[in-house]
């Protein structure tokens, strides 16, 4: 008697190479909304469809290949992770160059002070998506990165983000305690996070030409990076933990900054 072979494991359609992939719909309307078409987008067959009508009209509409799959293949696609019935392919998102930096600021012609984010040595993706959404939403100018010690800017972080990774300049730099002094010489004020800081958060000046430096949890700011702020401030913590999640942080700081200049004339 023969024996019987297991059949082998479907085998999902293979997606196509050299694109990133961006799942969630919040993330995927935030491209289609900019206008910048994926070059192909899954979406889920069956109930799930007609949530996704208009996403899936609107990408068929702007020249996307539109392709309906059964939800195994988006799961196995996303690898767990919580894809909502939709997966676009897209060209990979890039940082942007130094020198974009000191030509944007040399040149400011903002409304209001520049404001950015500085992130040193943030690798969770889950964190740097959060702190891009926090950047996104509270107008800051844009983020610098290290080129070392920094997460990339991959799908997780698109997911996280939720359209902040397409909408904020990340702007990674070589030498980052270099790049915060070339900042200080085109008048920014470089503050930086520290919970041994003597300083509280709510009573520095933070409506002029600002750099927010946030350090990575655990380790907070590297020594050089430290030696080049202008000032060290802290959170008041009136409970029993000593610290905060970075993308927590990171938003009560910016959006400090956004309070003080909407109360500061001319800012």
């Amino acid at each position: 008697m023969k024996a019987k072979h297991k059949p082998a494991p479907r085998r999902g359609p293979k997606a196509p190479g050299g694109l990133d992939v961006v799942y969630g719909v919040h993330a995927v309307r935030a491209l289609l909304e900019r206008g910048e078409a994926p070059r192909e987008l899954w979406w889920q067959e069956g109930e799930a469809g007609g949530r996704l009508a208009e996403l899936v009209d609107q990408a068929r509409a702007q020249g996307s290949r539109v392709i309906a799959h059964p939800r195994d293949d988006l799961d196995r696609l996303a690898q767990g992770a919580a894809h909502q019935g939709i997966v676009a392919f897209c060209r990979p998102l890039a940082f942007e160059a130094e020198a974009a930096l000191w030509h944007r600021l040399q040149g400011w012609s903002g409304a209001t002070a520049p404001l950015l984010l500085v992130l040193d040595g943030v690798t969770d993706v889950h964190n740097f998506g959060a702190c891009l959404r926090s950047a996104d939403a509270s107008g800051a100018h844009g983020v610098v990165v290290p080129k070392d010690k920094s997460a990339p800017l991959n799908a997780t972080v698109r997911k996280v983000a939720c359209g902040a990774a397409e909408s904020v300049p990340v702007y990674q730099v070589t030498n980052l305690a270099r790049s915060l002094g070339k900042l200080k010489e085109l008048g920014v004020w470089i503050t930086g996070t520290a919970g041994e800081a003597e300083a509280n958060l709510f009573e520095v000046d933070l409506a002029g030409p600002t750099a927010l430096v946030m350090g990575a949890e655990g380790k907070g700011m590297r020594r050089l990076t430290r030696e080049a702020c202008d000032q060290l401030v802290k959170l008041p913590m009136a409970g029993s933990v000593s610290s905060l999640n970075v993308s927590v942080a990171t938003g009560i700081g910016l959006f400090e900054a956004v309070r003080q200049r909407h109360s500061t004339p001319g800012a």
